[in-house]
């Protein structure tokens, strides 16, 4: 008998001992893998934050530009450069962008600093040199006001009677810049570098807090991988690229990434320590460590229960691991199920096969009101009675909403007496548990069916109840997200996103025609100046308003800024211009203006093509009917009224 009992145990203790490892084996491997992807993120996050740093840092610079271009202008009207008019007025501005102060270098090498002061710089800077240049930025240069910190600056020539009579400069501090530009990258965990790719100078260094070269600081020890030269080579030669290498400041490593800038040979990076990029892996490692105890606590208790009722309960715990892992299957199925929608057929069939039933079903009710069935047949016959289906589903809804939380019928009577009559004629019985979503709610049925009497019942169901539940949700998110993703949140239509997405589409249908309607709307940039944004968003609200009223909303996207693409499929051309005339005058009748440019193609080789002719029509369009009206900054069209 004990040897018996003994045999008994070998195979459930192998089968836990290798579920433990399997278990620690899946954790370990989950760690690394969410460390691998944390590090892609940190490498993605870093090229999307220092592209955003470089638009800053580039928008900001032409922001300056113009700025400068406008007091040259102002200098020019003074013949005296030093006069205390003109300095109280260039001291007075206020300057919107990164520049710190303005300075005028003259011919004869002087400098005029603020209040008109004259510092002499003719030992170290030629004026003629300078002005050959036009306008520009410099590298990194001393503050000649006899400050140790650096400095760059920003050049415009001022013109008076056609010739070059000073330079204007606006001087750019680089330990304020950081500041001035409010720069956060990562969540402030990221150093920000600007750094001269032909001298290695760094113009910017938030992590050394310095203006030293990058050259000095010597090489690095660098991760397994990367070198040292490509680093250098990379910067030197303007390249994107990243490496990780350990930071003698903080003892870790650092994830660097770099990118060239529009300006000079300068280069922007961002680095981040390795505590910040794995500091959500960190977080997870411990808690599959705290859960790993756990399980392990779990599987004594399990050992020690099972040597007691081994015997008497060898059959009923099979039968009980079975279940599980049946449950266990259908959990893994529906994980993803938002994403691969053949899981739920396989759910359904291991639910099947769980409950020895001839067919299982599941219906969904999304929020629209609209109900989706997902059902599996041992026959491979579907129940397509759609009076069935409506009657059915409009049933169990009501049912399980007033409350109830299951429902069994175990035979042809049972099924009459509690279902409305002709509704089930090819069901012998029938088990069913509500799906319920995080409210509470019902989103959804499960159902099963034509079952052994003597494994009819609604357990099963409900083991499995949940999981459907997180499907919903999940669904429903998933949804949320593809939506959020693909839509102009201002105008309603589709956006760059789905525009994308849908050429790839158009380029594979076998349409005889196609048209591109290219949009733009006149004036949203003096709307936005004169009356502010909202204005300018209630223009483009109204224009995306017309188009889904003439050419309806499958194929309609906001691209850009006051850019709009529609397309049309298989329409004559006749009824193409008539729609664009449409669109045209009745957005005239609200006082909108629009450049619309139109592109009717049979027999379609090139979308792209087709897309480019109609954006040339429109700028066509646009030229013309600004020259029609003499159209001015201070022209009042699409002005929202």
């Amino acid at each position: 008998m004990g040897k018996q009992r003994r045999q008994y145990w070998k195979k459930p203790m192998a089968v836990t001992l290798l579920l433990i490892f399997l278990v620690s084996a899946g954790s370990f491997g989950v760690t690394y893998c969410v460390n691998q992807m944390e590090e892609a993120k940190c490498f993605e996050r870093l090229h999307e934050e220092t592209g955003e740093m470089i638009r800053l840092i580039e928008k900001n610079a032409a922001a300056d530009r113009a700025q400068l271009e406008i007091l040259a202008l102002i200098v020019a009207q003074y013949d005296d450069l030093a006069s205390k008019e003109l300095w109280e007025r260039l001291d007075s501005y206020d300057l919107n962008g990164i520049m710190g102060r303005l300075e005028l270098l003259l011919p004869d090498g002087s400098l005029l600093v603020k209040g008109g002061e004259r510092i002499d710089v003719s030992d170290r800077l030629s004026f003629a040199q300078v002005a050959m240049l036009g306008a520009h930025i410099t590298d990194r240069e001393t503050d000649w006001e006899g400050k140790s910190e650096h400095v760059v600056r920003h050049y415009v020539p001022v013109y008076q009677d056609g010739e070059i009579t000073a330079m204007l400069c606006g001087v750019i501090v680089l330990t304020e810049l950081p500041e001035n530009l409010i720069l956060n990258p990562y969540g402030g965990e990221a150093a920000l570098y600007i750094i001269d790719g032909k001298t290695g100078d760094f113009l910017v260094d938030t992590w050394h807090e310095t203006t030293g070269n990058i050259w000095d600081l010597g090489e690095r020890e660098m991760a397994p991988g990367y070198d040292h030269e490509q680093l250098k080579q990379g910067l030197i030669d303007g390249e994107t690229g990243y490496v990780v290498f350990v930071s003698e400041t903080v003892g870790e490593y650092l994830y660097f990434y770099y990118e060239p800038i529009s300006i000079n040979e300068w280069r922007v990076a961002l680095s981040v320590p390795e505590s910040a990029v794995f500091s959500s892996a960190y977080v997870i490692r411990d808690m599959l460590n705290v859960f790993l105890v756990f399980e392990a606590t779990c599987f004594l208790l399990y050992f020690i229960w099972m040597f007691r009722y081994i015997r008497r309960e060898t059959g009923e715990k099979q039968r009980q691991l079975d279940t599980i892992n049946y449950i266990y299957d259908v959990e893994k199925l529906l994980f993803n199920a938002h994403e691969r929608r053949e899981n739920i057929d396989l759910a359904l069939e291991k639910i099947a096969q769980m409950t020895s039933a001839e067919w299982v079903s599941f219906w969904l009710r999304k929020e629209s009101g609209e109900n989706i069935l997902f059902q599996w047949n041992m026959n491979e016959k579907r129940i397509e009675d759609s009076r069935y289906q409506e009657e059915a589903v409009s049933f169990f809804y009501q049912y399980f909403q007033q409350g109830e939380s299951q429902f069994v019928a175990k035979d042809a009577e049972d099924l009459k007496k509690l279902l409305p009559v002709g509704i089930l004629e090819q069901i012998r019985n029938l088990a069913a548990v509500p799906i319920e979503d995080g409210d509470g709610g019902v989103c959804g049925v499960l159902l099963s069916g034509n079952m052994p009497q003597w494994q009819i019942s609604v357990v099963p169901l409900k083991s499995v109840s949940i999981s459907f539940g997180m499907f919903c949700r999940n669904m429903q998110s998933y949804s949320d997200i593809l939506q959020r993703g693909e839509t102009d949140l201002l105008t309603g239509l589709y956006n760059r996103n789905r525009y994308e997405i849908d050429l790839k589409k158009i380029k594979a249908m076998a349409w005889e025609t196609i048209t591109c309607f290219y949009i733009d709307a006149n004036g949203l940039h003096e709307l936005n100046n004169n009356r502010g944004h909202s204005a300018g968003d209630e223009l483009l609200q109204l224009v995306a308003e017309q188009m889904q009223q003439t050419f309806g909303t499958q194929f309609a996207y906001r691209i850009g800024g006051d850019e709009f693409v529609v397309f049309a499929f298989d329409v004559d051309e006749t009824t193409i211009r008539r729609w664009g005339k449409e669109f045209e005058e009745a957005l005239i009748k609200r006082e909108i203006y629009v450049s619309i440019g139109m592109q009717w193609e049979a027999g379609v080789c090139s979308v792209e093509q087709l897309i480019k002719a109609a954006e040339k029509n429109m700028y066509e369009v646009k030229k013309a009917y600004y020259e029609r009206k003499n159209y001015g900054r201070n022209n009042k069209d699409n002005s929202v009224r």
